[in-house]
Parts: C-alpha cells; structure tokens; sequence
C-alpha cells in the first residue's frame, strides 16, 4: 500500500471550507455542498476507480484560502507521482491546484504529524474598497497604529491558553468533546507595505477562528479601542467575550504545513 501526500492551493471563496459535509436539506445551494476535500476525493474516485479518503492536515473554514494545505491518501495504484499529479489538475475546478505530489513513509498522517502550521492574514488599510484582491484581504478604513499592534503581538508569543481567543467548534460540541485550548505560538509578524499589512503566525496547533480572533484583536489595538497591555490581560480572562472582533475569513490563508 502506498501513501500519497499532496501539496494543494486553493482559493476557497467558493467553497464552504475544506471538510467534506452532508447536505443540510434539499434546498441547500451548491456552495454549501461544495467542498474542498470532496471535490479532489470525487476526482480521486474518477482517476483511480475506487473511493479514496483523503485526510487534511486540518480544517479550513468557509472563505479561507490555502497556498500549501497538505492531505494524504493511501492506494495498491502504481501511477507514478506525476502522472498523479497531472490526472487530478487535469479533472479539479480551476479554484484547486495540486502543486506537489510525492510518495511519503506508511506512517505519514497529514493532521497527526504536523510539527506547525504558518497562516498569513491580509489586511488592506485604507477607506477605499479593493477590487482586484477583494477576496483576498480584509478592508480596514480606520487609522493603525502599527508600532503598537507589534507591542501588544509580542504577549501572545510561546505557550499560553488562548481561551480567549477561540470560537465554539460546533462539531466538537456536538460529539461532547471538551478542548484544550493551551498552545504555542512560534512566530507572530506584523510586516507594513503601502497600504497592506500581512499578519504571518507560526503555531504548534490553531484552535477554530484563533487567527481570525487575534487579527481582530490586533486590529481593535492597533486603532485605540483597546488599552496598552490589553492583549495580555484579556489572555489572563480566558473569555472570548473579552477579546476583539472576528475578522472576516476571506483575508487568511494557511502558506505552510510543517512535518
């Protein structure tokens, strides 16, 4: 038995998220049914003649992007990687692109043997709206300070509970599961160019809309709704309702998975 690992890059405007869902009604829109793990596992099923499940290195949300999201999947096939590689880019929509595929180690688990994951968030800051990158990153018309917003980054460094800072998970309610909601953050940088602020986070593990949560935070900081040292004592609350906003997914995109 082989194991595949696939390198994927999508834009996920159209998808709702990364994870393969049942069909809430029969009323449901296509984008709702629409999936990235279930579209490439139809073109898997097509290219290789058998179900296949496909295992991600975790979930995107609706409206996230991923220039290096990674998903393995085992088979008896013997097609050799590139021609694996050109089947699927061949049969996939034009918002999925399978950028690298290689034969990986039979233990290889794309969720249980990541080390990190790196997330970039984009952020447009100016009252203008955007039109070529409107999918892409978040408009912010209010005036930021960015000396600040790093100050206030830096307290969220190294291992800390970011309860404050996640979301209910609505499958993990639903299965009873109780998280830990302790991890590490590697790397956290604020980069300013022209109007656009990119947001690169390097963490052990995210927990749901933890990135979205801590832009929106930085962001509130960063425009004087927050205090100086806020970021550290709304860490200490552990409670969501005293952290910032959530900013919208179209601005995140995961670059890099970390083995």
């Amino acid at each position: 038995m082989r194991n595949i690992k696939l390198t994927i890059e999508y834009d996920g405007t159209g998808f709702n998220g990364w994870q393969t869902q049942t069909a809430r009604s029969t009323q449901a829109t296509s984008r709702s049914q629409r999936t990235i793990q279930g579209e490439i596992e139809k073109v898997l099923k097509k290219v290789f003649k058998q179900n296949l499940k496909l295992a991600g290195s975790g979930r995107t949300d609706s409206g996230v992007h991923a220039l290096g999201q990674v998903a393995n999947f085992k088979t008896r096939s013997i097609m050799p990687v590139e021609k694996i590689q050109s089947a699927l880019n061949a049969n996939l929509p034009e918002d999925i692109a399978i950028i690298n595929v290689e034969e990986t180690s039979p233990d290889f688990h794309a969720q249980y043997s990541v080390k990190s994951k790196v997330y970039r968030y984009t952020v447009l800051n100016r009252s203008a709206r955007c039109a070529q990158q409107r999918n892409f990153c978040l408009v912010y018309p209010y005036k930021l300070n960015v000396r600040s917003m790093r100050e206030e980054a830096g307290s969220l460094l190294g291992r800390h509970d970011f309860k404050s800072f996640t979301a209910s998970d609505p499958a993990k309610r639903k299965k009873g599961i109780k998280e830990n909601t302790v991890r590490t953050i590697k790397r956290l940088t604020i980069t300013k160019k022209g109007d656009f602020l990119t947001f690169n986070i390097e963490a052990n593990g995210f927990l749901y809309k933890m990135v979205r949560n801590i832009v929106g935070t930085l962001l509130e900081a960063g425009s004087g709704k927050l205090a100086k040292g806020s970021i550290k004592q709304i860490l200490a609350k552990k409670d969501r309702t005293t952290a910032g906003i959530t900013a919208k997914p179209k601005g995140l995109a995961l670059l890099e998975v970390k083995y």
